[in-house]
């Protein structure tokens, strides 16, 4: 008997600044992203994108990103997307674009990646507020007097 629908494992998941396909369909990940270093907040980042490869399944999946936030349960943003795969040897990349992602305090925010509602990873995105170089964050610059 041939099984008809196999959950897939999750080959990676990165969080970056851009995905691009090269001519020969190659994807290229621009800007893996550690941590994000703001110097202010809230702030809004326009864009960042979760590239995810999936292998090793059989059948029609949905795919669900969430960013969390430092609470934990807060989702700030969220997007699904549907793929197939035919067969365990070959692979489904997934490429999700958040826009306009507001972060309004620093802390740990939480990547989660979800097949089909079952939990395949949650990675840290730390969030530092560093701010530009002669400022204090907790003196503000004085105003000068004429």
């Amino acid at each position: 008997m041939e099984a008809t629908r196999i959950l897939p494992d999750l080959q990676a998941s990165l969080l970056c600044e851009e995905v691009r396909q090269e001519v020969n369909g190659n994807l290229f990940l621009i800007g893996v992203i550690n941590f994000i270093r703001v110097p202010q907040l809230p702030i809004v980042a326009a864009r960042l994108c979760i590239f995810n490869r999936w292998t090793a399944g059989i059948g029609q999946f949905t795919e669900t990103v969430r960013l969390i936030a430092p609470d934990q349960t807060t989702v700030i943003s969220k997007s699904e997307m549907k793929f197939e795969l035919r067969d365990p040897a070959l692979s489904a990349t997934g490429v999700m674009v958040f826009g306009q992602v507001e972060f309004k305090t620093a802390g740990t925010y939480f990547v989660e990646v979800l097949v089909d509602d079952v939990m395949k990873l949650r990675y840290p995105v730390p969030v530092v507020h560093v701010p530009p170089p002669g400022q204090n964050p907790q003196n503000p610059p004085e105003e000068k007097k004429a």
